[in-house]
């Protein structure tokens, strides 16, 4: 098991955290009210002089607390989101539902190893020798096929950072699972998830509204039928005329 240096932890905790507040206050800004570079870059700062804090002074220090470190891949992601709002880019295609899908089913399967419910030793089969660098890899080289094809280039370039941090500095804890997922991008990728199920709800419902209100107006207005009554009936208005 290779782990960190603690000193070099401590320094990605603080920045990471950073990343991740900015991106948080930054969304609640933008539902409040238009947000310019200049608040982007306030925002930023403000942020990362925060968690340069000293001691229990620096949120991180209370944020390290709750989570331990942020995952290299939701501070990609973070970054990712920050850049977008930095070029005005409203739809935002940081979390697709195709990795949404693997990190909520991935997560899910985390924790329940985690709280016994599976006892499998999932978690600790990232501190492996063998089987963890052998699937960062390989998803790393997945990641560099996406990119140079471009699909998804955005999140794929997002897990290759998370993927060459830890295998070049062993961070954030020196486990794989540690660097690829966390319980707030964990709860990024149901909520994505849970979002993209309502928005095909709505879809549904109103594709099916339309047929419900023309149907009902088919049968109000019966034209098919009144068309071959309306011509019985001149005809017949006519043979009179011609009879007088």
């Amino acid at each position: 098991m290779n782990l960190p240096d603690l000193a070099t932890q401590i320094l990605y905790g603080r920045l990471g955290w950073a990343v991740v507040v900015a991106t948080l206050v930054c969304a609640l800004w933008r539902r409040a009210a238009p947000m310019s570079r200049n608040a982007l870059l306030a925002v930023a700062g403000g942020a990362l002089a925060a968690m340069c804090l000293p001691g229990e002074l620096a949120p991180s220090w209370w944020l390290g607390l709750a989570f331990q470190y942020p995952s290299g891949l939701l501070v990609g992601c973070c970054l990712l989101r920050l850049s977008e709002r930095w070029h005005g880019v409203r739809r935002s295609q940081v979390m697709p539902q195709a990795l949404a899908g693997v990190l909520a089913v991935s997560g899910a399967l985390l924790y329940l190893d985690a709280m016994g419910v599976l006892a499998r030793g999932f978690y600790y089969a990232g501190f492996g020798p063998l089987a963890a660098p052998a699937l960062a890899l390989v998803a790393a080289l997945g990641c560099v096929v996406a990119i140079l094809r471009g699909h998804a280039r955005g999140p794929a370039a997002s897990l290759l950072g998370a993927l060459l941090l830890f295998s070049l500095l062993r961070l954030p804890t020196g486990n794989l699972w540690d660097a690829l997922l966390d319980p707030l991008l964990w709860a990024w990728a149901v909520a994505t998830l849970l979002a993209g199920a309502l928005r095909r709800s709505g879809r549904r419902a109103s594709d099916r509204a339309p047929e419900a209100l023309g149907g009902s107006v088919a049968d109000q207005v019966p034209a098919p039928i009144l068309r071959p009554i309306a011509a019985e009936h001149f005809s017949s208005l006519k043979e009179q005329i011609g009879g007088k």
